[in-house]
């Protein structure tokens, strides 16, 4: 018997929604992980899309390199939105 994998759950609750962190799972494989994944986190037709990832393909930051990881998102104004000027005509913006 192969050792089981520890999978992330990401589930859709519907269509054109982002996939939300549900919980996690252990399985021999994808394929079981999904399975596995439907019947706990899906048994009431919650979700219309299921992921799962291998928790150790997970690249995260640390909580501590918060600041000096996204330091340098403060150094061009150009990239956030209140830079830009919106014609009237798209005012839903």
């Amino acid at each position: 018997m192969s050792e089981w994998v520890l999978f992330e759950v990401f589930v859709r609750s519907k269509h054109g929604l982002n996939h939300k962190h549900v919980g996690s799972v252990h399985a021999a494989d994808a394929q079981m992980a999904l399975e596995n994944a439907r019947d706990l986190y899906t048994r009431r037709n919650e979700g219309v899309s299921i992921w799962v990832v291998p928790s150790a393909q997970i690249t995260a930051t640390a909580g501590d390199e918060q600041e000096p990881f996204f330091d340098p998102s403060q150094d061009k104004v150009y990239r956030h939105a209140s830079f830009y000027e919106l014609p009237d005509e798209v005012g839903h913006m």
